[in-house]
């Protein structure tokens, strides 16, 4: 059926999709107008229409080392579209984009502004430039800029701007796009903190940046930021680590405490349904505890000899890492008249293995409490003194103070 649908009735297809699914407080009319004017499929010429207007992400440049991610993708729809609606572009903006990417969010951003607004796209790849530069050009959105630079030097021979977004995960806030962002604009981008991702929505004040909206999403990290560590714990390379520079987090520390697998297991009263997002709990943790970070296990982990206990989500569960010590997030069916929920509980590891279960069980229950409170969280310039930041637990990068308050 769909190899006779026309790209209009396929990209409407998609977005009738995209609006029905739409995360609350994160819907735009413009936006809904603009996804379903500029062609997606002609920023991507060589993708078959059905995945062009399929709600998934489309890699567009491939990374040589086979272990690695993709080094430049087409962002999924629905998250391209959560992310215009945080940003709110107003008709006769000046708006830049960091991860230019095929073009198309440009062209998007492009409609938005209308012929009185301004776009300029960096992207630090020149053959990834170059196709967004020929696409947008052969799609009649050749006012946009695109230029082959570093998306953290920002382009300050066109600001001030007042929208800055970017399309690729950002550990550390460049101090660039303080100076480049004027008063009253808005920030929107993939921040990662303590191996998770969201895309927030801040407002430039005199001296900080105030979120408005939080959603969760995943992108390619930003070439150049170093903050982030990953590491296997074990021989196998069966179980890895994800943390923040920051953090005293040595993986070869937990190789004996895994290699034992004596377990302590600590279950709670919160349940959740199948499909239930956990990473609110994640998102709790991070502001409750220094020590949370990212664990993947692989298969093969929970059948050898010294089994470990399957994490909630193998390929993505919060922990946390003390020393010779961990503790993540598990969970197990809950039998009641074939209900289909589970029971969260914490797996914990070595010396201090019941202690940080305990505090993943606090996590969970105080995320039990209000599942769908999201934090503040506010940023500041690195040199801003303690005295003058917002109350809540900060988390300090080269550039910038992060606080987040529930």
């Amino acid at each position: 059926m769909t190899e006779h649908m026309t790209p209009q009735e396929l990209r409407n297809r998609l977005v009738d999709q995209i609006v029905k699914t739409s995360l609350p407080g994160l819907y735009d009319a413009r936006v809904e107008d603009a996804m379903r004017t500029v062609p997606r499929h002609d920023f991507i010429p060589r993708t078959p229409l059905e995945l062009a207007y399929a709600n998934q992400a489309v890699t567009i440049k491939d990374n040589p080392d086979r272990d690695a991610l993709p080094l430049s993708c087409v962002s999924q729809p629905d998250v391209v579209f959560f992310m215009l609606a945080q940003l709110s572009i107003q008709p006769g903006n000046n708006v830049l984009e960091a991860g230019a990417g095929t073009g198309y969010n440009a062209a998007l951003m492009r409609h938005l502004t209308g012929p009185a607004g301004n776009v300029t796209a960096l992207d630090y790849h020149e053959d990834v430039a170059a196709h967004a530069r020929q696409r947008l050009d052969a799609t009649g959105f050749s006012e946009v800029r695109v230029l082959t630079r570093d998306g953290a030097l920002g382009a300050p021979e066109y600001a001030p701007y007042d929208r800055l977004i970017a399309t690729v995960g950002i550990w550390d806030l460049p101090t660039t796009w303080w100076d480049q962002l004027a008063v009253g604009g808005r920030l929107v981008l993939p921040l990662r903190w303590r191996g998770l991702t969201r895309s927030i929505a801040f407002v430039r004040e005199a001296d900080c940046l105030r979120s408005e909206s939080l959603a969760t999403c995943g992108f390619l990290p930003m070439i150049g930021q170093d903050g982030e560590r990953e590491g296997y714990v074990d021989e196998d390379r069966l179980v890895k680590l994800y943390w923040d520079a920051d953090q005293p987090i040595h993986p070869l520390s937990l190789r004996k405490t895994l290699a034992e697998a004596k377990e302590h297991l600590q279950w709670t009263d919160v349940a959740v349904a199948p499909d239930e997002p956990l990473d609110g709990i994640w998102l709790r943790l991070s502001a409750l505890d220094p020590a949370t970070c990212r664990i993947t296990v692989r298969p093969e982990a929970f059948t050898s000899t010294a089994a470990l206990h399957r994490p909630a989500i193998p390929a993505l569960s919060p922990a946390l890492v003390a020393g010779d010590s961990l503790a993540y997030l598990v969970l197990e069916p809950v039998d009641v008249q074939g209900s289909g929920r589970y029971r969260l509980g914490a797996a914990g590891y070595g010396p201090a293995g019941q202690e940080l279960a305990e505090r993943l069980g606090t996590a969970m229950r105080a995320w039990d409490h209000n599942r769908t409170l999201s934090p503040s969280i506010t940023a500041y310039p690195a040199q801003t003194p303690d005295e003058e930041l917002a109350g809540g637990h900060v988390i300090d990068k080269p550039s910038v103070r992060l606080v987040i308050t529930y």
